[in-house]
C-alpha cells in the first residue's frame, strides 16, 4: 500500500486514534535512534527556561494548578 492510500485510510479514523498513531510512530523513530536537531530559538528558549529555574527552584506551580487553570481555560 502507498503513502496516499494509507493516509486516505487514516483520515477516517477518529482523531484520538490519528493522535495515538502520530505518538506512536515519534516513539518509534526516537527508539531506532532518531534524534532531532534543536533550532537554534528552542535551543536558547529551553537555556532561558533552565536559568529560570536553577535560579529560583522553589518558584513552581503544582499539577494541581495548572490543571485548574486550564480547566478554567477550557471552560470546565
Amino acid at each position: 500500500m502507498d503513502l496516499p492510500s494509507v493516509l486516505r485510510e487514516v483520515d477516517a479514523w477518529p482523531v484520538q486514534d490519528r493522535m495515538l498513531l502520530v505518538q506512536e510512530l515519534w516513539d518509534r523513530l526516537v527508539d531506532q535512534g532518531y534524534e532531532p536537531e534543536l533550532w537554534e530559538s528552542l535551543r536558547d528558549e529551553l537555556d532561558r527556561r533552565l536559568a529560570a529555574d536553577e535560579a529560583a527552584p522553589d518558584d513552581v506551580v503544582s499539577r494541581e494548578e495548572v490543571k485548574a487553570e486550564a480547566l478554567k481555560r477550557a471552560g470546565r
